[in-house]
């Protein structure tokens, strides 16, 4: 069925639930943790020794001044750069060796400060390419009679998925939307909806709220916490203290490339060596 088709048939029905959720009974309570972390780069040391864990149904928050080795984090945890030392574990498996799609493929995933969008295909389409194990993906399993039909089956599931994702992101008016003609807004949420999209239990979120109107921030913001209530766990970078301080429920302050502090919002905010760091008069 095609994604035209798709929506000829969608007509009117009862309001959607999402269909998504990780099933976490026999999974560890802490899904990451970062031991030791090192990185450098010449000279200059990014990451110096990084060590704090993620609870699982959370929405944890990574903050520090610019240069304070975030982004730099986040690259080592998902595979992007490796470190000089220390090791990433995912559900009490060492993944520090793994690259960025064995780690997404695990459940393991991150977006990007700018939205890394497809943009010259539709947001259909973007979110069609995004469910792993696609079996349409080998030629032959599309040709040959006896496995067209699995093929079929398995794209009218995720057909279905993705009309649900969308609409959980209210995105569903914009499927047949060229991706590069949507808004900065509605871009991150097309790349939170597409991320959803691969199974994560763990989501890494690089300052998802950069360039965000207030309405799509709220937005954002609400569908963060539906999506804690379901399973999932962001690790979230956001410069934006009203935001961190409201929304996460454990804060981990970076500074020169070492977690300064952690604790509760309540805890972060009372800390005399952050606030000489970095808060300042911020709250």
């Amino acid at each position: 069925m095609s994604s035209a088709d798709a929506a000829v048939e969608k007509g009117a029905e009862e309001e959607p639930t999402l269909e998504l959720g990780v099933e976490t009974a026999d999974l560890a309570a802490v899904p990451l943790r970062v031991d030791g972390l090192e990185k450098q780069f010449g000279g200059i040391t990014a990451v110096d020794g990084a060590t704090f864990e993620v609870e699982r149904g959370t929405i944890t928050g990574l903050i520090g001044p610019n240069g304070a080795g975030k982004s730099t984090t986040f690259n080592l945890i998902t595979g992007f750069h490796r470190p000089d030392a220390g090791a990433v574990y995912f559900d009490g498996d060492d993944v520090t060796e793994d690259s960025p799609h064995t780690l997404a493929r695990k459940g393991l995933v991150r977006t990007f400060q700018i939205a890394r969008e497809l943009s010259e295909m539709t947001v259909m389409e973007n979110m069609m390419l995004a469910p792993k194990g696609q079996s349409g993906e080998q030629l032959w399993r599309s040709v040959l009679p006896w496995t067209r039909g699995g093929v079929r089956a398995q794209e009218s599931e995720n057909l279905e998925r993705t009309w649900r994702t969308l609409e959980f992101f209210e995105l569903d008016h914009l499927w047949n939307e060229y991706a590069g003609n949507l808004s900065g807004g509605q871009r991150k949420l097309l790349e939170m909806a597409r991320v959803l999209m691969t199974d994560p239990q763990v989501v890494l979120l690089d300052e998802p709220l950069a360039g965000v109107n207030p309405s799509l921030e709220k937005r954002l913001l609400e569908h963060l916490h539906e999506l804690t209530d379901l399973g999932y766990t962001f690790l979230i970078v956001e410069h934006d203290m009203d935001v961190i301080m409201q929304h996460c429920e454990h804060v981990i302050v970076m500074h020169q490339g070492r977690v300064l502090a952690e604790g509760t919002p309540a805890d972060i905010r009372d800390n005399e060596e952050v606030i000489d760091a970095y808060l300042g008069d911020d709250l």
